[in-house]
Protein backbone atom coordinates (compact mmCIF):
# COMPACT_ATOMS: atom_id res chain seq x y z
CA UNK A 1 0.00 0.00 0.00
CA UNK A 2 1.20 3.52 -0.74
CA UNK A 3 -1.05 5.55 1.57
CA UNK A 4 1.73 6.41 3.94
CA UNK A 5 3.43 8.04 0.91
CA UNK A 6 1.80 11.39 0.43
CA UNK A 7 3.10 14.80 -0.93
CA UNK A 8 1.22 18.11 0.41
CA UNK A 9 -1.39 19.13 -2.34
CA UNK A 10 -0.43 22.04 -4.72
CA UNK A 11 -1.00 24.12 -7.61
CA UNK A 12 1.65 22.34 -9.44
CA UNK A 13 -0.50 18.94 -9.64
CA UNK A 14 -3.45 21.01 -11.01
CA UNK A 15 -3.70 20.84 -15.16
CA UNK A 16 -5.14 24.65 -15.19
CA UNK A 17 -1.70 25.60 -13.69
CA UNK A 18 0.05 24.04 -16.70
CA UNK A 19 -1.99 25.57 -18.88
CA UNK A 20 -1.63 28.84 -18.15
CA UNK A 21 2.45 27.87 -17.37
CA UNK A 22 2.49 26.52 -21.06
CA UNK A 23 0.55 29.63 -22.33
CA UNK A 24 3.43 32.28 -21.33
CA UNK A 25 5.38 29.60 -22.74
CA UNK A 26 4.11 29.94 -26.13
CA UNK A 27 4.11 33.77 -25.83
CA UNK A 28 7.75 33.33 -24.76
CA UNK A 29 8.72 31.26 -27.94
CA UNK A 30 7.05 34.01 -30.08
CA UNK A 31 8.74 37.18 -29.04
CA UNK A 32 11.97 35.11 -28.78
CA UNK A 33 12.69 31.79 -30.47
CA UNK A 34 15.66 30.89 -29.18
CA UNK A 35 12.91 30.89 -25.80
CA UNK A 36 11.79 27.00 -25.98
CA UNK A 37 11.27 26.75 -22.55
CA UNK A 38 12.76 25.38 -19.13
CA UNK A 39 14.85 22.30 -19.15
CA UNK A 40 13.13 20.52 -15.87
CA UNK A 41 16.13 19.17 -13.52
CA UNK A 42 18.72 20.75 -15.39
CA UNK A 43 20.38 21.80 -12.13
CA UNK A 44 21.17 18.00 -11.47
CA UNK A 45 21.89 17.05 -15.04
CA UNK A 46 18.69 14.51 -15.55
CA UNK A 47 18.28 14.62 -18.85
CA UNK A 48 21.34 14.51 -19.94
CA UNK A 49 21.67 11.33 -17.86
CA UNK A 50 18.56 9.83 -18.70
CA UNK A 51 19.70 9.94 -22.41
CA UNK A 52 23.13 9.02 -21.76
CA UNK A 53 22.03 5.93 -20.09
CA UNK A 54 19.68 4.76 -22.91
CA UNK A 55 22.20 5.38 -25.51
CA UNK A 56 25.01 2.76 -23.50
CA UNK A 57 22.21 0.65 -22.94
CA UNK A 58 21.72 0.60 -27.00
CA UNK A 59 25.39 0.73 -27.91
CA UNK A 60 26.50 -1.85 -25.53
CA UNK A 61 23.48 -4.47 -26.42
CA UNK A 62 21.97 -4.58 -22.85
CA UNK A 63 18.56 -3.76 -22.91
CA UNK A 64 16.10 -6.32 -22.86
CA UNK A 65 16.27 -9.31 -24.98
CA UNK A 66 12.80 -8.10 -26.34
CA UNK A 67 13.69 -5.20 -27.18
CA UNK A 68 17.66 -6.11 -28.73
CA UNK A 69 15.37 -8.38 -31.24
CA UNK A 70 13.23 -5.66 -32.41
CA UNK A 71 14.46 -3.67 -35.70
CA UNK A 72 12.61 -0.38 -34.07
CA UNK A 73 12.36 1.21 -30.59
CA UNK A 74 9.50 3.04 -30.13
CA UNK A 75 9.82 6.19 -27.32
CA UNK A 76 6.72 7.74 -25.39
CA UNK A 77 7.74 10.02 -23.01
CA UNK A 78 5.02 10.88 -20.12
CA UNK A 79 4.05 14.59 -19.30
CA UNK A 80 6.58 15.76 -22.46
CA UNK A 81 5.58 19.59 -21.64
CA UNK A 82 7.89 21.16 -24.30
CA UNK A 83 9.14 18.49 -25.70
CA UNK A 84 12.66 19.24 -24.96
CA UNK A 85 13.34 15.87 -23.48
CA UNK A 86 12.39 14.21 -27.05
CA UNK A 87 14.31 16.44 -28.91
CA UNK A 88 17.38 16.38 -27.06
CA UNK A 89 17.17 12.32 -27.22
CA UNK A 90 16.64 11.94 -31.05
CA UNK A 91 19.26 14.57 -31.70
CA UNK A 92 21.88 12.31 -29.18
CA UNK A 93 21.12 8.85 -30.51
CA UNK A 94 21.46 10.52 -34.16
CA UNK A 95 25.00 11.50 -32.84
CA UNK A 96 26.08 8.51 -30.77
CA UNK A 97 24.00 5.30 -31.49
CA UNK A 98 27.16 3.84 -33.05
CA UNK A 99 25.90 0.82 -35.19
CA UNK A 100 22.71 2.61 -36.53
CA UNK A 101 21.05 -0.76 -37.05
CA UNK A 102 18.02 0.20 -35.52
CA UNK A 103 15.01 2.63 -35.85
CA UNK A 104 13.37 4.68 -33.63
CA UNK A 105 9.99 6.04 -33.25
CA UNK A 106 9.47 8.93 -30.73
CA UNK A 107 6.06 9.86 -29.00
CA UNK A 108 5.12 12.56 -26.29
CA UNK A 109 1.64 13.22 -24.62
CA UNK A 110 0.75 15.51 -22.15
CA UNK A 111 -2.48 16.13 -20.47
CA UNK A 112 -2.43 19.82 -21.10
CA UNK A 113 -3.70 21.00 -25.03
CA UNK A 114 -1.13 24.09 -23.82
CA UNK A 115 1.67 21.73 -23.29
CA UNK A 116 1.26 19.92 -26.62
CA UNK A 117 0.54 23.02 -28.78
CA UNK A 118 3.86 24.54 -28.06
CA UNK A 119 5.54 21.08 -28.28
CA UNK A 120 4.71 21.29 -31.91
CA UNK A 121 5.27 24.48 -31.97
CA UNK A 122 8.97 24.14 -31.04
CA UNK A 123 9.58 21.06 -33.22
CA UNK A 124 7.87 22.97 -36.87
CA UNK A 125 10.05 25.92 -36.06
CA UNK A 126 12.94 24.50 -34.73
CA UNK A 127 13.08 20.85 -35.86
CA UNK A 128 10.84 20.63 -38.72
CA UNK A 129 13.44 18.02 -40.09
CA UNK A 130 12.29 15.15 -37.17
CA UNK A 131 9.17 13.08 -36.64
CA UNK A 132 7.85 13.18 -33.61
CA UNK A 133 4.22 12.96 -32.78
CA UNK A 134 2.99 15.11 -29.96
CA UNK A 135 -0.57 14.06 -28.74
CA UNK A 136 -3.12 15.38 -25.72
CA UNK A 137 -3.58 12.31 -23.46
CA UNK A 138 -4.78 12.26 -19.89
CA UNK A 139 -2.94 9.46 -18.40
CA UNK A 140 -5.06 9.18 -15.60
CA UNK A 141 -8.16 8.67 -17.39
CA UNK A 142 -9.97 5.28 -17.04
CA UNK A 143 -10.68 3.62 -20.04
CA UNK A 144 -8.12 6.15 -21.91
CA UNK A 145 -7.95 4.90 -25.60
CA UNK A 146 -4.68 5.78 -25.68
CA UNK A 147 -3.55 3.55 -23.33
CA UNK A 148 -4.03 1.06 -26.18
CA UNK A 149 -0.99 1.50 -27.62
CA UNK A 150 2.55 -0.07 -26.50
CA UNK A 151 5.97 1.31 -26.37
CA UNK A 152 9.22 -0.09 -25.80
CA UNK A 153 10.67 2.57 -23.59
CA UNK A 154 8.63 5.01 -21.54
CA UNK A 155 9.99 8.06 -19.82
CA UNK A 156 8.94 10.11 -16.70
CA UNK A 157 11.08 13.05 -16.32
CA UNK A 158 8.99 14.79 -13.14
CA UNK A 159 5.81 14.13 -14.17
CA UNK A 160 4.80 11.33 -11.43
CA UNK A 161 5.91 14.29 -9.30
CA UNK A 162 3.44 16.95 -10.43
CA UNK A 163 0.67 13.88 -10.31
CA UNK A 164 1.81 13.37 -6.97
CA UNK A 165 1.05 17.06 -5.92
CA UNK A 166 -2.93 16.65 -6.27
CA UNK A 167 -4.46 14.73 -3.59
CA UNK A 168 -8.02 15.04 -5.36
CA UNK A 169 -9.56 11.93 -5.19
CA UNK A 170 -10.70 10.22 -8.70
CA UNK A 171 -14.37 9.25 -8.66
CA UNK A 172 -13.84 6.47 -11.44
CA UNK A 173 -11.01 4.87 -9.45
CA UNK A 174 -12.61 4.31 -6.54
CA UNK A 175 -11.58 7.48 -5.06
CA UNK A 176 -8.04 6.90 -5.57
CA UNK A 177 -5.45 9.37 -6.13
CA UNK A 178 -3.47 10.06 -9.31
CA UNK A 179 -0.15 8.68 -7.98
CA UNK A 180 -1.94 5.34 -7.23
CA UNK A 181 -3.28 4.79 -10.53
CA UNK A 182 -0.58 6.16 -12.23
CA UNK A 183 1.82 2.37 -12.56
CA UNK A 184 -0.93 0.43 -13.37
CA UNK A 185 -2.42 3.26 -16.02
CA UNK A 186 1.02 3.16 -17.62
CA UNK A 187 1.82 -0.31 -17.55
CA UNK A 188 -1.08 -0.56 -19.99
CA UNK A 189 1.14 0.68 -22.56
CA UNK A 190 4.10 -1.73 -22.13
CA UNK A 191 5.30 -5.15 -23.42
CA UNK A 192 6.80 -7.68 -21.40
CA UNK A 193 10.48 -6.46 -21.70
CA UNK A 194 9.06 -2.84 -22.21
CA UNK A 195 11.44 -0.47 -19.73
CA UNK A 196 10.23 2.83 -17.77
CA UNK A 197 12.67 5.25 -17.04
CA UNK A 198 11.70 7.69 -14.72
CA UNK A 199 13.09 10.41 -12.83
CA UNK A 200 11.56 12.15 -9.23
CA UNK A 201 13.38 14.62 -7.15
CA UNK A 202 10.07 14.19 -4.52
CA UNK A 203 10.52 10.20 -3.41
CA UNK A 204 13.23 8.72 -2.26
CA UNK A 205 14.45 5.59 -4.11
CA UNK A 206 12.35 3.26 -1.98
CA UNK A 207 9.27 5.31 -2.05
CA UNK A 208 9.37 5.45 -5.69
CA UNK A 209 9.99 1.89 -6.00
CA UNK A 210 6.63 0.86 -4.19
CA UNK A 211 4.67 3.32 -6.16
CA UNK A 212 5.39 1.49 -9.23
CA UNK A 213 6.23 -1.43 -8.27
CA UNK A 214 2.36 -1.93 -5.92
CA UNK A 215 0.02 -4.56 -7.83
CA UNK A 216 1.73 -4.21 -10.85
CA UNK A 217 3.90 -6.03 -13.18
CA UNK A 218 6.53 -3.84 -12.95
CA UNK A 219 10.51 -4.44 -11.13
CA UNK A 220 13.15 -2.51 -11.25
CA UNK A 221 15.73 -3.28 -13.55
CA UNK A 222 18.87 -0.59 -13.41
CA UNK A 223 19.34 2.35 -11.89
CA UNK A 224 21.30 5.86 -12.26
CA UNK A 225 23.85 7.01 -9.68
CA UNK A 226 23.45 10.60 -8.72
CA UNK A 227 26.24 12.24 -6.34
CA UNK A 228 24.57 11.70 -2.87
CA UNK A 229 24.78 13.44 0.13
CA UNK A 230 24.63 11.86 3.95
CA UNK A 231 22.14 14.04 6.87
CA UNK A 232 21.90 11.70 10.17
CA UNK A 233 23.53 8.92 9.11
CA UNK A 234 21.30 7.73 6.24
CA UNK A 235 22.54 8.51 2.48
CA UNK A 236 20.80 9.98 -0.28
CA UNK A 237 20.58 11.82 -3.16
CA UNK A 238 18.01 15.26 -4.22
CA UNK A 239 16.99 13.53 -7.84
CA UNK A 240 16.41 9.47 -8.33
CA UNK A 241 15.98 7.74 -11.44
CA UNK A 242 15.45 3.94 -11.69
CA UNK A 243 14.45 1.79 -14.91
CA UNK A 244 11.55 -0.95 -14.24
CA UNK A 245 11.03 -3.49 -16.41
CA UNK A 246 7.27 -5.25 -17.20
CA UNK A 247 8.04 -8.62 -16.77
Amino acid sequence: MTEDIRLNSSKLGTQEYWNNFYKKEQQNFKDNEEDTGECWFDDSDAESKMIQFLIDKLNNDELPEALLSNPSISFLDLGTGNGHLLFQLLDDIDYEYETGEKTFKYTGIDYSPDSVEFAKGVAAKKYPELEINFEQVDLLQKGCPFLTNQYDVLLDKGTLDAIALNQDPIEEFGGKIGMEVYASQVEQMMKPGSILLITSCNFTDPELTKIITNNTGLKVWDKINYPSFEFGGVQGSTVVSIAFIKN
